[in-house]
């Protein structure tokens, strides 16, 4: 194979490290790049020329240790999001950190654990053993519990990067930040995962100030492994751009290959990729974004490549380009389909013009500059598509930086020149390509089998907020890291805000110099790039009750029209103020409960501008994503339950009216009866603390009182009224009378009334019919919902005055006192078809069915009901999704413009809509 030599390199365009030319001749040697070649490095460090085989990945040396998954368990509550997964027997550290050292920047990705939180719960192992759960699992997952992060660094400031890496011990496999000044582990054999240039420019570096060596990884290899990852992984991970519109694309894996990979870079290399581990360098330019840099220094005096940016969204073009008007007296070229604000020659009007440079304004120099360069990339980027037929491109590398005027020009590029029939797309990820595939190169990281729904997006949430004592290690900025408690460090009962070491004006992430944000909103980068930390959760599935997985959208509301958005971020910013109370109130209203309840209020508010600046900054934006975004500040800010109290006090007054209530009940006829549990569900919905008009109530009467008045205006038809075919299908009609259902999954929604008065009763109903009933609840708190670990002391509370409760709570291992062995809890040792609860996944008032807990999946196993109860999780999300088994959803809406945009209908309208098996 003949390498590239240097003056390939200048004409063909690398998109990596152009600027460290003393190091060209030792790139060359490593590092091969043919076009028209499918390169694979061996585990000795040599190259081959391999024909492409189906399936391949990364290759990887079998000498190197594996994950060794015997023994290995989930470790967790109920209480956990993302439990860890134990591997006892694995005797090698995890790769944690890898880097993509460029010319212009480094990208790096590092994982973090958690640690062991196990608790002994005997009712989550009698669920387990009944429902067929190894270790939290169906199956066992090669992966470990924990975070993805990413972070970039400026290279010429490389040693703030080593500082990081230090300061996190990321170079000794991360450490705990109470331990962060212990000495660890000896870094003497250690070795780290780096691509680009400067892994060899560096190498010496690294060894010196942290004592471990860099093994290089093959750039290109590292781009299309890095790339299709995410594409594989990440639902929301590609999008288009076009006139300032970001719209998401899913594909379909299945779909993905070929595709044409553009990596811009300081140079631009283009790929052909045909698989994993299949592709090839067809192309690439030495016009890049270290042009543009380059260029704009020498043209602007700019001191960096934001700056740069940041000038031309000011900058007219037309003073400096060459229009097709200038040149046909403002008129458009229609013959051959050219306006007359094309350009027609970049930096034209500089010829005929008697000017000097300072006489032109730089922010007009610098977007006639971007527009030249993203026009041509565009350009060739289709020419390479086209010649091999490919209709999909994808852009990366972080001269994009988000910057939607350079997307937008590409876009055009492609548009225009292909006549629409090509797509430019881009990836939110884009710069940390080539960084996550030398992460995935090394083969200890155990990732290869990490599925779409395993993965969950949580941003930065740095709140506004600054002051106090700082413990621990000192932080760069406080956007650069994901945790609260590594941004608000615990000491005794004093919660303290590290104060940024960057300078004002600054991000601290690499010292970039940048203009400030608009408003009070909070910015991962200079540019509208917003990278999360990409949580890893095995034990996350896809609900195997869904019609169609693909299709479905658990979304009902369209935030995509501006109205709705504005009208929904309004919604929660008017309850911010009572939900600070509630959270504050819940742990006892003292100093450092407002200090912290004042903090959350600050940063839930700068991401609701944020988002209101530009929606889709954190991915494609939903009710759902809205209401987990507060719930998940919430928690970052350790207001772990904001509600704790209230529901405490709901559930006993609704416990004390029980017992009263299920004996009217058993008066009743079968037909009778079912209609009441129906209102009596829909009328217990009616207490919901997310629910401006709701909070009026409870100042107007007590839960009881409310209850009744809810009750009595339950008169059919409802707006939504299903329940005469619902009815049908329990009784069935003349002599025919259908078989019960084998199991039903009620997905429960509010503590107190909802839960205690409206679905226990219609639990109890379907287990007198002799139906499992599966109650499904959220594993974390969210307003006033009801958790899975609240429900069975419910329950308990509830057994004491029904004999039918009781047994089905025995025979479902929810009351502690009657537990015996685990063996002797099958349903064949109980008279009583079981009552269980598992936890859902999510700790939001609405659910995501693609992202459920392993638990909820294999109880969905044998399930022919499921029963969706709550604005939430009926309405907000899933009033649309289609089931494999019958389905009724159940909800008062609490909402005016919910009910206006959804059931045409009025607030406290119901709904009951129940769909038959599809």
């Amino acid at each position: 194979m003949a390498s590239i030599t240097d003056d390939h390199q200048e004409n063909f365009g690398i998109d990596g490290n152009i600027n460290n030319c003393d190091e060209k001749a030792k790139l060359n040697s490593d590092t091969q790049r043919d076009t028209g070649t499918v390169v694979e490095r061996g585990g000795g460090g040599e190259e081959k020329d391999m024909a492409p085989l189906a399936g391949s990945s990364i290759h990887r040396s079998s000498s190197r240790p594996q994950l060794d998954l015997s023994g290995a368990a989930i470790q967790g509550t109920f209480e956990e999001r993302d439990p860890t997964i134990l591997l006892p027997n694995q005797s090698d550290d995890i790769s944690h950190l890898a880097l993509d050292i460029g010319g212009s920047l480094i990208k790096l990705v590092y994982f973090s654990r958690r640690e062991d939180q196990s608790i002994n719960d005997r009712r989550k192992k009698t669920i387990k053993a009944r429902l067929g759960i190894s270790n939290g699992n169906r199956r066992s997952y090669p992966i470990l519990g924990g975070r993805l992060h990413f972070v970039k660094f400026e290279t010429i400031k490389i040693k703030e990067c080593l500082d990081f890496i230090y300061s996190k011990q990321l170079h000794r496999g991360g450490m705990d930040s109470r331990r962060w000044q212990s000495k660890g582990p000896s870094t003497e054999n250690t070795v780290i995962k780096a691509t680009g240039g400067g892994a060899y420019k560096f190498s010496d570096l690294f060894k010196e100030r942290l004592g471990i060596s860099i093994e290089k990884e093959d750039e290109m290899n590292c781009l299309v492994a890095g790339a299709n990852f995410l594409l594989k992984a990440i639902r929301h991970e590609a999008f288009t751009h076009m006139e300032g519109q970001k719209e998401f694309v899913q594909i379909d894996q299945n779909d993905l290959f070929p595709y044409l990979l553009v990596n811009i870079g300081s140079g631009v290399s283009m790929i052909k990729v045909d698989g994993d581990g299949k592709f090839q360098r067809v192309s690439g330019t030495n016009v890049g974004g270290g042009t543009y840099w380059g260029l704009g220094k020498l043209l602007t005096k700019c001191k960096s490549f934001d700056e740069l940016l940041e000038l031309s969204q000011r900058g007219d073009n037309r003073t400096i380009d060459m229009l097709v008007g200038d040149i046909y007296g403002g008129m458009d070229y229609s013959k051959i389909g050219l306006s007359a604000s094309t350009i027609a020659s970049s930096f034209g009007k500089a010829i005929s013009e008697n000017k000097e440079l300072n006489d032109y304004r730089p922010e007009d120099i610098s977007l006639s500059l971007l527009r030249m360069i993203s026009y041509n990339i565009g350009q060739i980027s289709y020419l390479n598509a086209l010649r091999f037929g490919l209709k999909r491109i994808f852009f990366g590398g972080f001269f994009i930086r988000g910057h939607a005027y350079t997307m937008d020009t590409i876009s055009f590029a492609v548009h225009f020149w292909s006549k629409g029939e090509a797509q430019a797309m881009f990836l939110r990820h884009e710069g940390f390509l080539g960084a996550l595939g030398a992460f995935m190169s090394n083969e200890k990281h155990g990732l290869d089998d990490l599925m779409v729904h395993q993965l969950v997006e949580r941003f930065p949430m740095g709140a506004p907020y600054m002051g106090g004592n700082i413990h621990g290690p000192p932080l760069g900025d406080l956007n650069e890291k994901i945790s609260w408690m590594e941004k608000f460090l615990q000491k005794g009962t004093e919660i303290t805000a590290p104060v940024p070491m960057a300078p004002p004006g600054t991000t601290g992430l690499g010292g970039f110099e940048v203009p400030s944000s608009k408003g009070d909103t909070l910015r991962s980068d200079a540019s509208e790039l917003n990278v999360g930390v990409l949580h890893l959760v095995p034990s996350l599935e896809v609900f195997p009750l869904l019609a169609d997985p693909k299709t479905y959208e658990p979304n009902t509301i369209d935030l995509s029209d501006r109205s709705e958005l504005q009208y929904w971020f309004t919604v929660l910013s008017e309850h911010l103020s009572d939900l600070v109370d509630k959270a504050v109130a819940s742990e006892g209203g003292t100093d450092d409960a407002k200090r912290r309840g004042d903090a959350f209020a600050r940063a839930f508010s700068a991401h609701l501008a944020r988002l209101m600046e530009e929606p889709a900054a954190y991915g494609k934006l939903g009710l759902a994503n809205l209401l987990e975004l507060r719930e998940e500040c919430l928690r970052e800010f350790h207001f772990i339950d904001a509600y704790r109290s209230i529901k405490q006090r709901e559930n006993e007054a609704s416990l004390a009216v029980l017992p009263d209530l299920l004996k009217e009940l058993d008066c009743m006829t079968e037909e009778t009866r079912l209609l009441t549990l129906i209102e009596g569900v829909l009328a217990a919905n009616i207490f919901d603390w997310g629910s401006r008009a709701c909070v009026e109530l409870y100042h107007k009467g007590t839960i009881i009182e409310i209850y009744r008045m809810s009750r009595n205006k339950m008169q059919r038809p409802w707006r939504v009224d299903d329940f005469d075919i619902f009815k049908e299908r329990m009784f069935g009609s003349g002599d025919k009378k259908p078989q019960p259902h084998k199991r039903a999954l009620l997905f429960v929604d509010n503590s107190g009334a909802d839960i205690v008065l409206g679905m226990l009763p219609l639990a109890r109903e379907l287990l007198r019919r002799g139906t499992e009933v599966v109650l499904v609840a959220n594993s974390l708190p969210a307003l006033n919902d009801v958790t899975a670990m609240e429900v069975p002391d419910i329950v308990a509370e509830a057994a004491k005055h029904c004999d039918i409760l009781r047994g089905a709570a025995e025979a479902g291992g929810l009351l502690v006192d009657a537990m015996i062995n685990i063996q002797d809890c099958s349903k064949e040792s109980s008279s009583s078809v079981p009552l269980m609860v598992v936890e859902n996944g999510c700790g939001s008032p609405c659910i995501d069915l693609r992202q459920v807990s392993s638990e909820l999946a294999a109880a969905a196993k044998d399930a022919d009901l499921v029963i969706l109860e709550g604005m939430g999780r009926a309405l907000h999300t899933n009033f649309n999704a289609q089931f494999k088994c019958d389905a009724l959803k159940l909800a008062m809406v609490k909402n005016q413009r919910l009910a206006e945009k959804l059931i045409k209908g009025n607030i406290y309208d119901c709904v009951c809509r129940f769909e038959p098996a599809s």
